[in-house]
């Protein structure tokens, strides 16, 4: 209940901004793709974690992997739809030369998308140690880099429902991050202790 809340609040907002006012229809798809690849970074963590209660924790590992395809579309539909109303204002983004700092970050956080899931396709050929290690690294950059881009944006979202939510996509991507490194120190310990 409290994460159909965490995801529906922020998107009634954006549906229901004034900025949406005589904007393009692919303006507005390109908007609510953002929003959803924020909502889809919340779920991710918590996925990958086994923390929603009710799906085992097999079941939520393959469903990282399909919310992880769906985050990379929903971003390539956000960045196209962008394209699509200036693509002066994303070729400079891409360029890193925009005047609005937001940008940068936004591109960051999207070619981590994109690093993320290439490493998802060629995961069999790495060793699982160094899978994960690269994984989680360039997971935070995703999270850092879009909550920083979202923060920064005065969009659609409205500040207090985008901020609860970049709150509690930080929470979750630092609880799972903790709990990884708690649990790979365990064998560690527990040679220690048995010497």
């Amino acid at each position: 209940m409290a994460l159909a809340a965490a995801l529906i609040v922020p998107a009634v907002v954006a549906a229901t901004s004034p900025l949406l006012a005589w904007r393009d229809p692919i303006y507005i798809a390109a908007s609510f793709a953002g929003v959803v690849a924020l909502g889809l970074l919340l779920i991710q963590p918590l996925l990958a974690g086994g923390y929603l209660p009710n799906l085992p924790a097999r079941s939520g590992r393959r469903l990282h992997a399909w919310v992880g395809a769906g985050l990379t579309a929903v971003v390539v539909a956000h960045v196209a739809g962008l394209w699509l109303t200036s693509p002066p204002d994303v070729i400079d983004a891409l360029l890193f030369q925009s005047p609005t700092p937001f940008s940068a970050w936004g591109v960051v956080a999207m070619w981590a998308v994109f690093a993320a899931a290439l490493l998802a396709v060629f995961r069999r050929r790495l060793k699982p140690m160094i899978w994960r290690r690269f994984h989680v690294t360039v997971a935070m950059v995703i999270v850092v880099g879009s909550v920083v881009h979202a923060m920064q944006v005065e969009g659609t979202m409205g500040t207090v429902s985008k901020a609860a939510l970049c709150m509690l996509v930080l929470a979750a991507a630092v609880k799972i991050m903790l709990d990884q490194r708690f649990r790979a120190g365990l064998p560690r310990m527990a040679g220690r202790a048995g010497r």
